[in-house]
């Protein structure tokens, strides 16, 4: 089993071209189910069947996990299959005719603006670690990328003459452009504070932490935290919720969905339609609230 697991990673990492935070959950996904078959006394991956895997699922359900767990696990094994087919490990996927449980799309959470001005004003420039936290959230806000991409970012990755940032995800590469005050905000963090914070003259990483080293997803998480702490705003907060709060005001503001979903990175624009949604809602709260009879 250990070397199926194997043969699955290289499988999701050079077929699929997974990003390392979907590769790991769909390894814990299948590292789970094979337990389960080992429970069920089924030692040998070649006996499961469409039936095995629909029980699999009732037993998740039975659990209490949630639909859009169970929906992903099934995506994990539907991967895990077409792996075992393609090295001839079972003759046919049990998955193909399987349907997907229909999760239900629940809006992100967004700030306002006067949210996100309170949370961009909380880092304070007076010591390297605030030039650098402030760089990051008001890019973070300019662009709408992922945090997982705020991180990846280089020194290289950034021309703030020019004015855009480049992204790359695979072979896939996008320019995102700045605005002033994200561009103000990289400037002083590149002269007053990351030239003091690394260790090593050749070190690419555009954001670093105390220890010189590539900032870490989990690092900024906890920055996120703090600065939402801080400015006492009563929502969850997450890395996300800039990357929503940017496209939901683009929108908010006139721009159009084709635009958005450029900015974003979204290989589907319906991916990009969930912020049509929170318009529309917050179109409602407005006229609900002012209407004389609303």
């Amino acid at each position: 089993m250990e070397e199926l697991i194997v043969k699955f990673l290289d499988f999701l990492e050079n077929d699929k071209k997974l990003s390392l935070n979907t590769l790991q959950s769909y390894k814990r996904d299948i590292e789970q189910f094979i337990t389960y078959l080992k429970e069920m006394k089924i030692n040998n991956i070649t006996s499961i069947n469409k039936t095995t895997v629909i029980a699999y699922l009732l037993h998740l359900q039975k659990k209490g996990r949630a639909t859009s767990t169970i929906s992903r696990n099934l995506a994990s094994i539907r991967s895990f299959c077409q792996c075992l087919t393609k090295n001839d490990i079972i003759k046919q996927d049990p998955t193909e005719q399987l349907e997907s449980p229909k999760v239900e799309k629940k809006l992100p959470q967004i700030l306002s603006t006067k949210e996100v001005e309170l949370l961009l004003e909380q880092p304070k420039c007076d010591d390297l670690k605030g030039y650098r936290d402030k760089a990051m959230l008001e890019l973070l806000y300019a662009t709408g990328i992922r945090v997982s991409e705020l991180i990846c970012l280089d020194v290289d990755d950034v021309n703030t003459d020019m004015g855009f940032i480049r992204c790359t995800k695979g072979s896939k590469e996008r320019m995102v452009p700045l605005g002033s005050i994200s561009i103000n905000a990289l400037n002083e963090y590149l002269t007053k504070s990351r030239k003091y914070l690394i260790q090593k003259k050749d070190e690419k990483a555009l954001f670093v932490n105390v220890n010189g080293k590539r900032l870490t997803r989990q690092g900024f998480w906890k920055i996120i935290k703090q600065y939402k702490n801080q400015a006492k705003i009563n929502k969850d907060i997450t890395p996300h919720t800039l990357r929503h709060s940017f496209a939901a005001h683009l929108l908010e503001n006139g721009a159009d969905l084709r635009s958005i979903q450029e900015m974003l990175g979204h290989s589907d624009i319906s991916s990009t339609q969930i912020y049509a949604q929170i318009a529309k809602n917050r179109i409602k709260e407005v006229y609900k609230k002012t209407h004389p009879r609303a």
